[in-house]
């Protein structure tokens, strides 16, 4: 929607601009020209200096409700937000999701402190500035860069970028000699709190590297680095190149540990198959011979049968109803000579020797 804006009573205490004013004092009207927030993620975040806001409509100071209702509708709400990010990581992404999150349609403007001034009031830094401008440039949340930005804001730079809120966590930040440098920005009613991500900071991150010194000395002598670039002693380099060798070694004799685990284990599984199999051949063995030589087994009954025939091919056939011997006595068929009588032996040898006798002549008759 455009703005309807008089030159001089645009904004008090602002100068005024070409343009702003017609001849006999009449309206002109003044549509928003600023910078978008970016749809598409194909490219960097631009640096202010390249793509600074040159709308030349009044900027209307808004309230936070105002802006979370998504008012002015005709321009996004400019949110600014400043840091080192040195050593950039999730919690200065999170920093930002929530700055760009804040209100329905905003625009964020990401400030960054030079090393000149970084190192004069917080310290060194592990990056360099140029790292640090780049590392901003390619987060999602980022619409826009602010290179060598202030350490304290002040009115001049806020006009000069029509910054609407600066997001910042709530923390009391003091530094150049004040108690909390945002304390102007929260009493303006410009400040809109952030949450810290608890775990994560640049301190943590840097303390871990102190603390594990030797560890990512090694590791880096061990990817090629020279150790006057990593600025260790000749003794410590040797030191560290021994230590890499004993890990080595280690690491063998583990890989051997875990072959050899590999392969007992594989000599169980095998041995207990081959148990298994064992077990059901002894069983399938032994069911086997019950059947062939148990009680009932086959070869009870194949001698069985084998007996009875035998029995049959020794025992005396029946005479036939024609043979001569049908006169005689049915009631039994002559014995041997030699088969005595079971019911009357002889008493003595004499009197056996005596019926052998006898027996032989009634032969003789008979023939």
């Amino acid at each position: 929607m455009p703005v309807l804006a008089r030159g001089a009573e645009s904004e008090p205490g602002l100068p005024k601009r070409p343009g702003d004013e017609r001849p006999g004092g009449a309206m002109e009207e003044l549509e928003h020209t600023c910078p978008q927030p970016r749809l598409t993620l194909t490219a960097p975040a631009p640096f202010a200096d390249e793509t600074s806001c040159q709308c030349r409509a009044p900027h209307e100071k808004l309230t936070i409700a105002q802006a979370r209702l998504g008012t002015p509708v005709d321009r996004p709400v400019r949110v600014y937000a400043d840091g080192i990010f040195d050593l950039f990581h999730s919690g200065h992404a999170r920093a930002l999701m929530q700055a760009k999150t804040l209100f329905p349609n905003s625009y964020l403007l990401v400030g960054v402190c030079s090393d000149d001034l970084t190192h004069k009031f917080k310290g060194f830094t592990v990056m360099n500035e140029t790292e640090r401008y780049e590392a901003l440039r390619h987060c999602r949340y980022v619409d826009e860069v602010i290179r060598d930005a202030p350490w304290t804001l002040t009115p001049e730079f806020l006009e000069k970028h029509k910054i609407d809120f600066v997001a910042h966590d709530d923390i009391p930040y003091s530094s150049a000699g004040s108690d909390d440098v945002y304390k102007h920005i929260k009493e303006a009613g410009m400040f809109v709190p952030t949450q810290r991500t608890e775990g994560i900071s640049t301190s943590d991150i840097i303390t871990r590297i102190v603390r594990d010194y030797d560890v990512y000395a090694r590791r880096n002598l061990q990817r090629g680095y020279t150790a006057k670039e990593l600025n260790v002693s000749f003794i410590n380099e040797k030191k560290y190149r021994f230590q890499n060798q004993v890990d080595k070694m280690k690491e063998k004799v583990k890989n051997v540990e875990e072959k050899s685990k590999e392969f007992v284990n594989k000599v169980e599984e095998k041995s207990h198959d081959l148990i298994q199999k064992w077990e059901e051949k002894s069983r399938e063995f032994i069911g086997n011979f019950l059947e062939l030589f148990g009680p009932d087994g086959a070869l009870k009954q194949m001698f069985q049968e084998r007996s009875g025939r035998m029995l049959q091919a020794f025992s005396p056939r029946q005479s036939p109803s024609s043979s001569p011997t049908r006169g005689r006595s049915p009631s039994r068929s002559p014995s041997p000579p030699w088969v005595f009588n079971k019911a009357s032996p002889p008493s003595s040898p004499k009197a056996a020797s005596a019926s052998l006798s006898s027996m032989s002549e009634g032969d003789e008759d008979e023939k």
